[in-house]
């Protein structure tokens, strides 16, 4: 099994890699077009469409971020699309997280489609914008994510229940725990502040999301990075909540070793319009 999960990450960082740091934006936006069909195909299945209807809603998720591309809305400022979608996330997240697993059949399974499509569409708009800003900018957000998960899960297995004696959603994911979750915001305050600081005495020519929200002054850099990381949490129990739902362990064996694509970026669907949204709002 770890074996599996190297080899496939070696893989994934090989292809990945080249495009995200060619000089040009188009190679990265292009490739994420593929994984987010993959994404798309994913959400069909895990809500019950055959192949047939899964490898078409793919497609309709492929085509529309293709066409969007197209329209030129990754050199657009999309401010009232991305506080839409934050806002959507973080309510209708909420709701979810409240009914726990038993509520996921009662919402309506149109809904539930038509809302997974667009969180995903939203998602791929909200990377591909942001690498057309620059690598600094998107770098900053993707690594948050995967500092808060890896903070998160050193603290969970050092200091998990010593202080609250419950974890987190025991009916969700039994492994997380508080110590966990705050062990995470630790990390992504760190990061936020060290990766500011590197950016003011670098000189950075693309201003990274943490220098932008430091712009607004260290609290609000603060409060806004803590947010952040707890909505990567969020978004990582919502998946696990419809996994458990469903009766599933993984969205789909796509990445050996790993899952599938949902399962890889599932920390990413909420905290990518909710970066473009403080960064747009923050100016």
């Amino acid at each position: 099994m770890l074996k599996q999960r190297v080899i496939t990450a070696l893989v994934l960082l090989a292809i990945l890699l080249p495009a995200l740091f060619y000089p040009e934006p188009e190679p990265f936006c292009a490739l994420l077009l593929l994984f987010i069909a993959a994404g798309g195909w994913e959400w069909g299945r895990m809500n019950g469409l055959g192949q047939p209807a899964a490898w078409a809603l793919g497609g309709v998720c492929l085509v529309a971020c293709a066409l969007a591309w197209w329209a030129g809305w990754l050199a657009r400022p999309l401010t009232p699309v991305w506080v839409v979608a934050g806002t959507a996330w973080v309510l209708g997240a909420a709701a979810l997280l409240k009914a726990g697993v038993p509520g996921w059949p009662r919402v309506p399974a149109a809904l539930r489609l038509v809302g997974g499509l667009l969180a995903l569409i939203v998602a791929w708009l909200a990377v591909a914008q942001a690498r057309v800003a620059g690598i600094n900018f998107l770098l900053s957000v993707l690594v948050l994510v995967w500092v808060a998960d890896v903070f998160a899960y050193f603290a969970g297995r050092a200091f998990g229940l010593r202080f609250t004696r419950r974890k987190l959603a025991p009916a969700i994911s039994p492994g997380k725990s508080w110590e966990g979750v705050w062990g995470g915001m630790a990390g992504v305050v760190v990061l936020a502040w060290c990766w500011s600081a590197a950016d003011a005495a670098l000189g950075a020519s693309v201003p990274s999301f943490y220098s932008r929200l430091a712009s607004h002054g260290g609290a609000f850099l603060t409060l806004a990075v803590v947010f952040m990381g707890a909505m990567s949490v969020v978004g990582d129990l919502v998946e696990s909540l419809i996994k458990r739902s469903v009766g599933i362990k993984d969205s789909s064996g796509l990445l050996p070793g790993h899952g599938g694509v949902l399962d890889r970026i599932d920390a990413l669907l909420p905290t990518l319009p909710l970066a473009l949204m403080l960064s747009s709002l923050v100016g």
